[in-house]
């Protein structure tokens, strides 16, 4: 079991859920040798739709200054960790990044969409949980 956590993937969007998913992937982050790698994925705009549908438009730039300060306030001193942001489709660039770091396994937030968001943007999670080659722990919402 402790192999699964030894170098761990956690794809952060920058809402309180995904920030709740780094926190329960640096919990369990406990070999001393284990690396968190924390992905960002700036999503490509989508042409004539209303902004509700890209909820954290940024540049890479921007991506990898806001995790390096999530990182200072939740991982500094407590696992090792890598910053990589990437663009294109979340879901896609998330199952690139398991193959491409080889990690053991995801760490990530559900959002539990429905209705316009859902159909328009799908479930992340819902495709790296189906289509990732290593396990994924998916992290709920919280009830509200």
């Amino acid at each position: 079991m402790k192999n699964l956590f030894k170098k761990m993937l956690c794809p952060v969007d920058f809402d309180e859920n995904s920030i709740a998913a780094l926190d329960a992937a640096r919990d369990l982050a406990v070999d001393p040798n284990a690396t968190l790698c924390v992905l960002h994925v700036v999503r490509l705009a989508l042409a004539g739709f209303p902004k509700q549908f890209h909820p954290h438009p940024m540049t890479k730039q921007a991506a990898r200054a806001r995790l390096q300060e999530i990182a200072r306030e939740h991982l500094v001193g407590k696992v090792r960790y890598e910053i990589l942001t990437r663009t294109g489709d979340p879901a896609v660039e998330i199952l690139r990044a398991v193959e491409d770091l080889a990690v053991d396994s995801v760490v990530m937030a559900t959002h539990g969409r429905t209705g316009p968001g859902h159909f328009f943007l799908g479930s992340v999670a819902e495709r790296v949980v189906r289509e990732s080659p290593r396990p994924v722990l998916t992290i709920r919402q919280p009830a509200k």
